[in-house]
């Protein structure tokens, strides 16, 4: 797209600058877009792909994820939605920390993150050197965003509608306006993010996430993704949450086995708008997208420039 300049020619239009993430000293901005790869402590995620109840299952899924290009690896020990099993703090704790302890003896510069909602959960993997807390369940749990604090690691806000964890969207309304949806998103990433910097946590660690499927529908998830530039002008680095996600199973009537394509659609969309940090399960493809889109918006330079160049100036 593009609006007329002073002279009547064409500008592109102007998107804003997505605001940087920084985590064990690596930062990831519009030229280094970060994949993160999930892996999910749990014998009933959604996607039977990502299913590493046994410990060993799990750290050959880190060591194909590191091998593919993923830059933060996001460990979950509980199924996000209400369908499974009851699983208590202790078997949480029990699910994710060996895993995250052997994951930093392995890999000591890896970026390690903790899907939980759970504040006594991240305060047992502090001794595994943990950098990011994922709280997608927008802090149900209000001690959660303090352990981040003290432990000197990022802190993930989301977006839930208000729902506790665990828990499917059922007759979800934000209001007669399709945007309400919207607003109700910003307002909530906003307001987080400024709590969140006020218990301590260091404003480049904070990253923000609309969470789609979480607490909304199929319509409300695609709203929210269409306005991810509106998100990213609140100035924290966004993260994108899409992989094999039930708005795009829905959108295409797919199972989750068979929505590859549309989350890497989703992905280049919401690339193009300035998210910067992406979940994904698929974690080569991911990676290409983001770089591909990265390239396109003109922030990362191709990593060869030869078509049409003449050998001599090439050397």
């Amino acid at each position: 797209m593009t609006t007329t300049g002073p002279d009547g020619g064409p500008v592109p239009l102007e998107l804003p600058p997505p605001a940087a993430l920084v985590l064990r000293g690596r930062r990831f901005d519009a030229a280094h877009p970060a994949v993160m790869a999930v892996i999910n402590r749990t014998p009933d995620s959604f996607f039977s792909g990502n299913r590493h109840a046994d410990l060993d299952s799990a750290l050959s899924a880190l060591e194909l994820a590191i091998g593919s290009g993923a830059d933060l690896v996001d460990v979950g020990g509980v199924r996000a939605g209400q369908e499974g099993e009851v699983v208590t703090p202790g078997q949480e704790i029990d699910r994710v920390l060996p895993f995250l302890e052997r994951a930093r003896r392995r890999h000591p510069d890896v970026i390690l993150s903790l899907d939980t909602w759970r504040s006594e959960v991240a305060s047992s993997a502090a001794s595994a050197g943990l950098d990011l807390v994922n709280d997608t369940w927008a802090g149900h749990d209000p001690d959660l965003v303090s352990v981040a604090a003290s432990i000197g690691a990022g802190y993930v806000v989301s977006h839930t509608g208000g729902l506790p964890p665990r828990t499917d969207p059922v007759d979800v309304d934000y209001g007669p306006d399709p945007l309400d949806v919207v607003r109700d998103v910003l307002r909530t990433l906003r307001d987080g993010a400024e709590a969140a910097y006020r218990a301590g946590v260091v404003r480049e660690r904070i990253l923000i996430d609309p969470t789609l499927d979480f607490g909304k529908t199929t319509v409300h998830s695609l709203e929210v993704l269409r306005h991810t530039a509106d998100i990213v002008a609140l100035g924290y680095p966004v993260l994108q949450a899409l992989s094999r996600k039930d708005f795009v199973g829905e959108s295409l009537d797919l199972p989750a086995d068979e929505r590859l394509e549309g989350t890497l659609a989703a992905t280049a969309i919401a690339g193009w708008l300035g998210a910067t940090v992406f979940r994904a399960h698929d974690v080569r493809a991911t990676r290409r997208v983001a770089d591909m889109v990265a390239t396109l918006r003109g922030d990362r330079p191709p990593l060869l420039a030869e078509r049409g160049v003449r050998r001599a100036e090439r050397a």
